[in-house]
């Protein structure tokens, strides 16, 4: 059985476009924040650099709102109902490929491995991908993993066709496992193993688990993504939005208790102990990689980004390949020793 423990791991409608709103801030740029998901511990450094007013001190006056899914956010952020977000660079590719000069574009690199995993019951009839077949495979709506499914079964000869692919509310996912009514889940690894914690499973024994990263598709994951118009109308924004959100992460990095306290005091229902344990299971296995101790966490490897954009645009038949510029900009980066991550702490 495949263990996650590999590497050490443990509003409105739609709101008005950016700058249309006025600040309520004096003299702060407001902006609209989404997340890829609900509130967990790998979002402690969003509302840390909140709480302790690293955004008022790039000007900016921020607003950060939940999620329903890392693809999802991309939307969001295209339709103009964002200015900003946290979602996957591949849904990016995707839509740089199919609507140039439309989508976000993404200006920090979080999860350098992405987190993607089919997982299944230990004790259910799925051992291998290719039992995914005729089977029921559940992911929620908005699901990076899900939309990333074709070029892993493409990858390992399975016919996604073949697969039945069922929408679940989020808060559901883990729970229609454990109970049988889907065969299998697409999901983040972290999300999935620390939510079988909180019911009681044990995640290396109860399920078997098949990460993308170990079957063939070395995708790139999440990371901050901006609006077209916030990128043309005020870079500076950009760089002051990246740069507290990385002082921030090595903030939460230093010390994980001040992240999951601020946590705590912005979703009163948080558990303390599964959000830390879930956020240092993203630091170690999804930002701290050879990679991110080269690069610095926020920037890429272009070769591997180009590899990156081939399977996307091979799995979707896309007619186009964007260029990495249209889909990553590292021009708004504080310098490489700043993003190194401290050693970690908990």
């Amino acid at each position: 059985m495949r263990k996650p423990t590999r590497r050490g791991v443990l509003g409105a409608a739609l709101a008005a476009p950016f700058l249309a709103p006025p600040s309520r801030a004096q003299g702060l740029t407001p902006l609209r924040f989404i997340l890829d998901w609900k509130a967990q511990g790998p979002h402690a450094w969003y509302y840390l650099a909140q709480s302790r007013g690293y955004f008022r001190e790039a000007g900016l006056d921020v607003t950060i709102d939940q999620g329903e899914g890392s693809a999802a956010a991309v939307t969001r952020v295209m339709s103009g109902a964002y200015d900003a977000g946290f979602g996957d660079i591949n849904a990016v590719i995707q839509n740089a490929a199919q609507r140039p000069g439309e989508q976000p574009v993404m200006v920090y690199l979080v999860y350098n491995r992405a987190p993607y995993a089919i997982i299944a019951r230990a004790d259910g009839p799925v051992r291998s991908l290719k039992d995914l077949e005729g089977r029921q495979l559940g992911a929620p709506a908005g699901s990076a993993t899900a939309r990333m499914f074709p070029a892993l079964a493409a990858r390992n000869g399975v016919d996604p066709a073949k697969v039945r692919m069922a929408a679940i509310q989020p808060n559901l996912v883990e729970q229609m496992l454990v109970q049988g009514q889907v065969d299998a889940i697409a999901q983040f690894s972290g999300t999935s193993y620390m939510n079988f914690v909180g019911m009681g499973r044990d995640p290396e024994k109860d399920f078997r688990w098949f990460f993308y990263s170990d079957m063939g598709l070395d995708q790139y994951s999440n990371g901050v993504l901006v609006s077209q118009a916030l990128l043309r109308n005020r870079p500076e924004a950009v760089r002051g939005l990246v740069a507290a959100i990385n002082r921030a992460i090595r903030d939460v990095a230093a010390d994980p208790d001040a992240g999951i306290a601020e946590l705590k005091r912005v979703e009163p229902l948080t558990d303390p102990a599964i959000e830390k344990r879930r956020m240092l299971y993203m630091l170690r296995a999804q930002m701290t990689t050879p990679e991110t101790e080269a690069l610095g966490l926020g920037d890429l490897d272009d070769r591997r980004l180009e590899g990156a954009m081939a399977t996307v645009v091979q799995t979707y038949g896309l007619s186009r390949t964007p260029a990495a510029s249209e889909v990553f900009r590292r021009d708004f980066l504080p310098a490489r020793e700043a993003r190194r991550l401290p050693a970690l702490a908990g």
